[in-house]
């Protein structure tokens, strides 16, 4: 190992690309009555959160500590110094939620 190994490389993101975080229910979760459900059950049409850590250039709409609604079929998940992220682009999420008032539902997390 030489001195350049250990470099810290700053990651930035290209074009609509959004780097995030998945919440903890992409897991396994608990059901209503409690029952425990594993990471591999299959779901059908189930949107999970994630928070948003860094966005491309081109991405509009969205932007770093937003949370986002998204398919987990979709995205590429990548680990960073021991950690799970998922590569995401902007037109796979469904919906925002953050701290701007404008354009609301009026709903809140």
């Amino acid at each position: 190992m030489t001195a350049d190994d250990d470099v810290k490389q700053s990651i930035r993101m290209t074009a609509d690309r959004l780097l995030v975080r998945p919440s903890k229910e992409m897991g396994e979760r608990k059901s209503r009555s409690g029952i425990l459900i594993p990471a591999t059950a299959e779901v059908s049409k189930r949107l999970m959160w994630a928070e948003v850590i860094a966005v491309g250039p081109t991405v509009r709409n969205i932007e770093s500590n937003d949370n986002v609604l998204f398919s987990p079929d979709t995205g590429f998940e990548v680990e960073i110094r021991s950690e799970e992220y998922l590569i995401l682009r902007e037109r796979d999420v469904h919906a925002v939620a953050s701290g701007k008032a404008e354009g609301g539902t009026g709903l809140y997390l």
